[in-house]
Order: structure tokens, then C-alpha cells, then sequence
């Protein structure tokens, strides 16, 4: 009995986690975080990312046909606790996109954090 109800809690959370993190209509700021993660949250500015530094939605947002219209979540492919089905886990898929492109920023003559602890700031 109390594994189900761990799974039952275990599942609020996530569907929690999915609606307030990750909605169809662009916030300004996102702390990027999973339960249990090694670093501390991630401040990430969705605002600065698409209308200051010009990023394309598709850059991030790269399954959805329109993601000015509609923008699926990413857990819809990247699980949060493993890789599935070839899409890496979701912390690795933000990990692979935000550090390649802040490295390419870098070697254009830009600042662009890379580091862990310039992205996952101690309070």
C-alpha cells in the first residue's frame, strides 16, 4: 500500500512540475530543476533567449511543426529519470543544448556561462 501511494504522490509532483514549468505560452523566468538533482536550480530567461539574443524557438523547441502556436513539453520525449526511445534524459538534452550554444556563443566573442556553477548558483 505504500508504494502506491508513493507512486500516487510520486505522479501529482511530476504532473505539478509539468504544469507550472512548462507551459504552452512563454514566461519570462524558468528555474530549471528536477527533485533529487546533484546542483541547484538554473534561472533560465526565456524572454532574454528569444527577443534579446534572437534564438529561434526551433533551436529549443525542435519537435513542434509551430511553436508560436503550440509547444509540446519537453518530458513528452525526454524523461526525466532516462534516456527512452533515442531522445537523450531531459537533463542531458538541456545540458547538450544550452553548452553547445553558449560555447559557440563564447567562440564568437561573446559571454556565455559553461561553467556548472555559472548556470547552477548556490542561494
Amino acid at each position: 500500500m505504500t508504494s502506491k501511494k508513493g507512486l500516487i504522490v510520486l505522479i501529482a509532483v511530476c504532473f505539478v512540475f509539468v504544469i507550472s514549468f512548462v507551459h504552452a505560452q512563454p514566461k519570462d523566468v524558468y528555474m530549471l530543476h528536477w527533485e533529487g538533482a546533484k546542483f541547484p536550480p538554473t534561472e533560465f530567461t526565456h524572454k532574454k533567449h528569444a527577443e534579446d539574443y534572437k534564438i529561434d524557438c526551433k533551436d529549443c523547441h525542435h519537435k513542434d511543426p509551430n511553436p508560436a502556436e503550440k509547444v509540446e513539453k519537453c518530458i513528452s520525449c525526454h524523461d526525466i529519470a532516462e534516456a527512452k526511445g533515442g531522445a537523450p534524459k531531459a537533463m542531458d538534452a538541456y545540458h547538450k543544448n544550452c553548452i553547445d550554444c553558449h560555447k559557440k556563443e563564447n567562440e564568437a566573442g561573446k559571454s556565455a556561462p559553461v561553467k556548472c556553477n555559472e548556470c547552477h548558483k548556490k542561494s
